[in-house]
């Protein structure tokens, strides 16, 4: 969906998956040695026609301009005052905190960018994909329409094999057939994934720019105009980057800076995303989840209070983010502990945990899934 909406509609398949309706903190089953898990199924395709019914009531999906309004005026306060300093400062190796603390403003305009792909700002989508594109393409550097249409298929099937893009890369293995499938280096990153995972987020910066610039070559991906203006805006982040940076600083230091500044913003955004789907449960290929167990089963909630909803950027509400993705993010506190208690009524699996231990859980369903690939240690 390139318009950068997020289909919510039910399907039609009229199946689903209802656990045991478990909220102590244990991830729903999972199966030995990093098989898939698989979600049980059952008839009961209009539950969420009707918890959408108590939200709509409820005026949960109204949207929050004034909140918005702050938050990017804060945002782009933050975003001058870090170039601001930046030029300040001047050629000084002090310029390495200015770019770790700008890696943590970057994420942040980021999720702004976040929250417009899912229309969650203005109830004008003009006015929302201007936004994301502004927040995206030219503050941050990731192309708002690639990175649009890759997560609303992820949104669409979260943790469905061959159908989710977010589970189906090259780096790592989420699957035991993903696992088996290893050839060459790619057995050896996988069998060492969990201890190399957050290393590579310190990538994960830099792949998202590559992602966005390769996007532009290719066909049909969006409108001629469109991608035109995102080529401006993305070329124009990047041509402005390297000429402040190496116009202000020494050789070695700007390079020093990039990698700094670009290595904080992957890992501060792979720990926002990684805990919300990573070692849950995956829908194997061909079976089908109605559209309410397959977003509540495939996602993670964090416990936490306000400080936790601003360092995630609501990404903490995952359940009920993916549930009514176009809900504005202030208002997700408010809706979840409806969802929670629907969830309970219809035996469904909530599930939630702190912080550290939703890392604990992602590395260890890593370090599972590529146990195959240890035989001298483990099998």
């Amino acid at each position: 969906m390139p318009d950068g909406t997020v289909d919510t509609s039910e399907p039609g398949d009229g199946l689903g998956a209802a656990h045991g309706g478990r909220t102590d903190g244990t991830p729903a089953q999972t199966e030995a040695h990093g098989d898939a898990p698989r979600a049980r199924t059952d008839r009961r395709g209009s539950d969420y026609a009707v918890l959408s019914r108590e939200v709509k009531a409820a005026g949960l999906l109204k949207r929050r301009p004034f909140s918005y309004a702050v938050r990017i005026s804060v945002t782009l306060l933050l975003l001058a005052a870090g170039w601001a300093a930046f030029a300040l400062i001047g050629p000084s190796w002090w310029q390495l905190l200015t770019a770790a603390l700008l890696g943590i403003v970057f994420t942040q305009t980021a999720f702004l960018g976040h929250d417009a792909g899912h229309q969650q700002i203005s109830g004008s989508r003009r006015v929302n994909d201007l936004i994301g594109r502004i927040f995206g393409n030219l503050l941050v550097g990731i192309s708002y329409g690639w990175w649009n249409t890759k997560h609303n298929r992820h949104h669409a099937h979260p943790n469905h094999v061959d159908r989710d893009p977010d589970i189906g890369g090259n780096a790592l293995a989420f699957t035991a057939d993903q696992t088996r499938a290893r050839r060459g280096a790619g057995v050896w990153l996988a069998r060492s994934q969990a201890w190399l995972f957050f290393p590579m987020l310190l990538l994960e910066g830099l792949n998202l720019h590559a992602a966005g610039v390769r996007a532009l070559f290719d066909r049909g991906s969006a409108p001629r105009g469109v991608k035109a203006a995102e080529a401006v805006m993305l070329f124009a982040h990047l041509a402005g980057y390297l000429a402040a940076v190496f116009l202000v600083l020494t050789p070695l230091q700007a390079v020093c800076f990039i990698a700094v500044h670009q290595g904080v913003f992957g890992l501060y955004m792979g720990c926002s995303f990684a805990p919300n789907h990573k070692g849950m449960p995956i829908i194997a290929k061909g079976e089908k989840v109605d559209f309410l167990r397959r977003q509540v089963l495939t996602s993670r909630n964090i416990r936490g209070g306000r400080f936790t909803d601003l360092l995630l950027g609501g990404l903490n509400y995952q359940v009920e983010h993916h549930l009514f993705p176009s809900m504005p993010r202030p208002s997700l506190p408010r809706v979840q502990p409806l969802v929670r208690a629907f969830c309970a009524r219809h035996g469904i699996d909530y599930y939630e945990t702190g912080l550290l231990d939703s890392y604990a859980q992602v590395l260890r369903h890593l370090h599972t899934v590529g146990g195959p690939l240890r035989p001298e240690l483990e099998y």
